[in-house]
């Protein structure tokens, strides 16, 4: 009974130390990351990174995504209403983190594209046809080009720009932001610095309305 007991009590210890370690890791992020907003802005918008909406707006949305996530696609659409709600007063920024198999190689594309001035055409049409190129048991990147003049791309043009040795920095660039963040799945949203404590359509439309 005394050993039964005993296991009880340290199960109960164990559980409680685990608790607690969460709620403390849970702290020290969010304050962390509270820190990095206001004193290293950079770590959250890039001079490369893709703006959409009021460049002067005073609050801003962070998206770190994946081409080839089918979340990604299902917010896409979700985080433009919330921009069509607030035209002057949010601006999205957009930041990669490629974690899905081939991945690099589309974001490749959507940087070559704004050589053409057609990065977010292109997006749109990647999106679009993603459940057609992007299998994760065996993704057909090839299938893409053949979507991509929809956007109005030239191919070619764009196939030599994927070669620019300045989108392998921008993307690196992106992941090594994306480890300090903590960003380990997609989407992964920041609005004005603040991570989503709970991930939802609703809790995200909450977040922008308590910074608006």
């Amino acid at each position: 009974m005394k050993k039964q007991k005993l296991v009880v009590s340290a199960l109960l210890v164990l559980i409680a130390a685990y608790i607690a370690g969460s709620f403390a890791y849970k702290y020290f992020y969010l304050k962390n990351l509270n820190f990095i907003a206001s004193e290293n802005a950079s770590v959250f918008i890039r001079p490369h990174s893709p703006i959409v909406g009021n460049e002067n707006a005073k609050t801003y949305i962070i998206e770190f995504f994946d081409p080839a996530c089918e979340t990604c696609k299902q917010f896409y659409p979700f985080v433009k209403k919330i921009m069509q709600k607030h035209p002057e007063q949010i601006k999205l920024i957009l930041r990669y983190a490629p974690f899905h198999t081939d991945s690099y190689y589309i974001v490749q594309m959507l940087e070559a594209a704004k050589f053409q001035n057609l990065y977010f055409e292109t997006l749109e049409v990647i999106f679009k046809y993603q459940d057609q190129w992007a299998s994760h048991q065996a993704p057909n990147i090839a299938k893409l080009w053949s979507f991509l003049p929809e956007a109005g791309i030239d191919v070619e043009k764009l196939k030599s720009d994927m070669k620019r040795p300045e989108i392998d920095v921008i993307i690196k660039q992106d992941i090594e932001d994306g480890k300090l963040l903590n960003v380990s799945q997609t989407p992964e949203f920041f609005v004005n610095g603040k991570p989503l404590k709970r991930f939802g359509y609703k809790e995200l439309e909450e977040l922008v309305n308590s910074e608006l």
